[in-house]
């Protein structure tokens, strides 16, 4: 059972930046395309990146491109999240998930079927 814990969240000012992290367990991490979402109070889960794991390709959310950075290292099965230039639009709740579809596009949530808890992030203006 693949299992997915974020860490890295915290309260930062406007401009500053932040990396998450997602360790992963319970199968071949190097099979899995990762992705960040997140959810901000009274709002739907929105995709913010997403990165597949056959070929390594990257796929970003329109409100974060060129400021968001996904990576993963296999051998240390951890997927991380790099936020710079942080907007007090980027507070939500972030949550990291695993499946093994291959990522053509931008994905969605059902096409991710293990998720872990969710990272606070607070951006202040």
């Amino acid at each position: 059972q693949v299992q997915l814990e974020e860490s890295g969240g915290g309260l930062v000012q406007s401009g500053n930046s932040l990396r998450l992290s997602c360790v992963f367990s319970g199968s071949v991490f190097s099979r899995y395309s990762m992705a960040w979402f997140r959810q901000a109070p009274g709002e739907e889960r929105e995709f913010v990146a997403g990165l597949s794991w056959n070929n390594g390709r990257a796929y970003y959310g329109d409100s974060v491109k060129g400021r968001f950075t996904i990576s993963r290292h296999n051998t240390k099965s951890t997927a991380w999240l790099q936020m710079d230039s942080l907007k007090p639009e980027d507070t939500a709740v972030y949550s990291c998930a695993a499946d093994r579809v291959i990522l053509v596009g931008p994905p969605r949530e059902i096409d991710f079927g293990s998720w872990g808890q969710g990272t606070q992030v607070t951006v202040s203006s």
